[in-house]
């Protein structure tokens, strides 16, 4: 079953180790009825060892993987992206975690009118911060204290699934167009240099102070709309710094 809604849907695989494992993520992909999935620099690729855990009936699948090596690049049309992670807690890089149960309604909404894509890391590291930073949304699959550990594919099915539910389920609420992932970062990117030039974060420790940034927008979607006038006033107190600008109207009655 694929429709409008999975097929702004991406499964991006981040370092995979094992050929096996991404030729069996197509396989549930096929199963749930999405088709695209993303794979970022793969340890090992062995198509002939893809093809033999999707089976045939998802071989097309395996034919039509993308292969990239920049996840900033690969995440750069996507307006909501999706982090999987097996860690709990706070974290100044984390978004709030919810259920995957939870998670397949929120997804789907997302998805009627923004490209989604589901991020999902290697087998013996997960998702690094670094990965995380551009989540909008993390998702903890509830898992036995004795054993955590969860395969990649399996992982994948139980996200998959949870996103099929909901779109055979009750209508979705409406979600509005959000702004692209690289319409935020290029924001960030203004911000940070803003910052920087009115002394509000040290130059040696941007990051941390980011961080805290990130945070706080990521509470709420951006629209594309509100980040173009966020970058706006970053422009226009770069011009006036530089004199460029006349720091106001004036008072006609003065």
């Amino acid at each position: 079953m694929e429709n409008t809604v999975t097929k702004n849907i991406a499964i991006v695989l981040v370092g995979p180790k094992h050929s096996g494992n991404i030729g069996s993520v197509a396989r549930c992909a096929k199963n749930m009825g999405m088709k695209r999935i993303i794979v970022v620099n793969p340890r090992q690729i062995d198509i002939d060892e893809m093809k033999k855990m999707s089976t045939h009936l998802a071989s097309d699948v395996v034919d039509s993987i993308e292969y990239e090596e920049d996840l900033k690049r690969v995440l750069s049309p996507f307006q909501f992206i999706v982090g999987t992670t097996a860690r709990r807690g706070s974290s100044s890089l984390r978004s709030a975690i919810i259920s995957s149960k939870d998670a397949g309604t929120r997804i789907i909404e997302m998805s009627r009118y923004n490209r989604v894509a589901l991020l999902f890391g290697s087998e013996d590291r997960g998702l690094t911060n670094n990965d995380i930073k551009y989540c909008d949304m993390l998702v903890n699959i509830p898992t036995s204290k004795g054993f955590s550990s969860i395969n990649l594919s399996h992982a994948v099915m139980i996200v998959c699934y949870e996103i099929f539910s909901a779109v055979i389920g009750p209508g979705q609420k409406y979600a509005p167009r959000l702004a692209a992932s690289s319409e935020i970062e290029a924001m960030y990117d203004n911000l940070e240099d803003m910052f920087l030039k009115i002394d509000l974060i040290r130059d040696e420790s941007p990051g941390y102070w980011m961080a805290a940034v990130r945070r706080f927008f990521s509470r709420r979607g951006l629209l594309s709309k509100e980040v173009k006038i966020i970058r706006g006033i970053c422009r226009q107190i770069d011009l006036f710094g530089q004199g460029m600008t006349s720091g106001g109207r004036k008072n006609k009655n003065a």
